[in-house]
């Protein structure tokens, strides 16, 4: 049985599948419905703060983990400090309870894709179009399952010719469609307003929760808390640069999430004649007003399918990182094969995510905490878990191994220049405002405050 840990050929595969990895459905979906939310450039500003402060110290430290031990969460953890066990255990549920749904929503992609390449546009464009497909007890379930198929036959191929390979294809091309839709959209009618919202900070609109808002978005986006990071800097070569590796990998995350948001809030400013409140959809802003936009502009439907084709490559690709996350698990805990692993991961996957895909069909009537499974498995996995595990892997790295620890890892391969920075958030910026984005997120899951 062969279970010799594997590795990316070097710096450009590291960085395009560790991208793959950050940019999803968190860029595309998400960031555009909560920077609408939160006042535009405002949230846009913020965010760009963050990423690169916040975000960098976190991405280093996780990297630099996998990287010092060569082992995925789990086994890292053990391997510097036998008490911290258990929150590698922590760190392995996030992707067992993300991948699942992650893919049913990506079966939705999946089925906007295929319904607008084969002439569905106007369909897919209806009121109901959206409600009356999710609410399906059938349709739903064969794509999910199409979707988490496609992932595992990357993952079960390894990193070199399935996770590197398929980045190597997929990053690139999802740039360019982005930057063609992004360019697209500003010649609309209108969009110009849209624009100058989205990149001209209001601070009259500044408030805790757009920090907050701005936060929460930074672990989804980024991948961070969810023992990605980790296990792909375990793949890592020690001649690798971390630190550029991580600007680079910010670079192509952050930029992707500003031309979603390029391409969707000018998009809906066109489409409503103006009108803010249209911004409003949330997490319906992709899957309901887009179909919309893409119906009412000449060659709708090609540029509609052109962009869930866009969203599939991004959701497949974070996908990707969350299976190969939870198969590197197995493999180090277990010793198995990387072929028997994925089997295992897939058919849990999937029973899993069949809660998640009949929660809104046959079980619509079964909730937790009033919601339904979905909702659930992401308000547990993003909203209490990951802060959990950031909080905690900041206690680690800044006071059980200290920064020193990772500040020498990131040095066997050139002078680490952010170590200033990277000491001071780790250790003291970040813990503050992770414990504010947990304690906010169950207060607001519970109804006792609003954000």
């Amino acid at each position: 049985m062969n279970t010799k840990r594997s590795s990316f050929t070097g710096k450009v595969g590291f960085v395009l599948a560790a991208a793959g990895s950050a940019v999803g459905l968190g860029n595309i979906w998400r960031f555009p419905y909560l920077a609408a939310k939160y006042g535009g450039g405002i949230f846009l500003l913020i965010y760009i703060i963050l990423a690169i402060t916040f975000g960098f110290a976190l991405m280093v430290g996780e990297i630099s983990l996998g990287r010092k031990t060569g082992l995925s969460a789990i086994g890292a953890f053990e391997k510097l400090n036998k008490k911290f066990k258990f929150l590698g255990y922590l760190v392995a549920l996030v992707p067992i309870i993300i991948f699942p749904y992650y893919s049913v929503i990506g079966g939705w992609v999946t089925k906007y894709l295929v319904a607008f390449a084969s002439g569905e546009a106007q369909a897919a464009a209806g009121d109901d179009y959206f409600g009356n497909f999710i609410s399906n007890p059938t349709e739903p379930v064969i794509w999910f399952l199409v979707f988490i198929a496609v992932t595992a036959a990357v993952v079960f191929l390894g990193v070199e010719k399935g996770i590197e390979r398929v980045s190597k294809i997929m990053m690139p091309i999802l740039v360019v469609l982005t930057v063609f839709i992004a360019v697209y959209v500003l010649f609309l009618p209108g969009a110009l307003d849209g624009l100058l919202y989205y990149v001209t900070p209001d601070f009259s609109k500044f408030s805790v929760n757009t920090v907050l808002g701005a936060l929460g978005q930074l672990f989804y986006s980024m991948s961070l808390a969810m023992g990605i990071m980790i296990t792909y800097g375990s793949y890592m070569k020690k001649s690798v640069n971390v630190e550029s590796s991580v600007r680079q990998i910010e670079i192509f995350d952050t930029g992707i999430a500003f031309l979603a948001g390029l391409m969707i809030i000018p998009a809906v400013f066109s489409f409503s004649g103006g009108d803010e409140a249209a911004l409003k959809a949330g997490p319906g802003l992709m899957f309901g007003m887009l179909p919309k936009v893409f119906q009412s502009i000449p060659g709708g439907a090609i540029i509609g399918a052109v962009f869930f084709l866009l969203v599939l490559f991004a959701a497949l690709t974070s996908a990707i990182s969350l299976m190969e996350a939870i198969v590197s698990i197995l493999r180090d805990k277990f010793k198995m094969g990387r072929k028997l692993a994925c089997v295992i991961v897939l058919i849990g996957s999937i029973l899993l995510g069949l809660l998640s895909t009949l929660g809104y069909s046959l079980w619509s009537g079964v909730k937790i905490i009033d919601m339904q499974f979905l909702d659930f498995f992401d308000f547990i996995s993003n909203s209490v878990l990951m802060p959990i595990v950031a909080f905690l892997t900041c206690v680690f790295i800044g006071f059980i191994i200290k920064p020193k620890a990772i500040i020498d890892e990131v040095e066997e391969t050139s002078k680490f220049k952010g170590k200033g920075l990277f000491s001071v958030v780790i250790k003291y910026v970040a813990p503050i405002l992770i414990v504010a984005i947990l304690v906010s997120s169950v207060l607001n899951a519970f109804g006792i405050i609003s954000i």
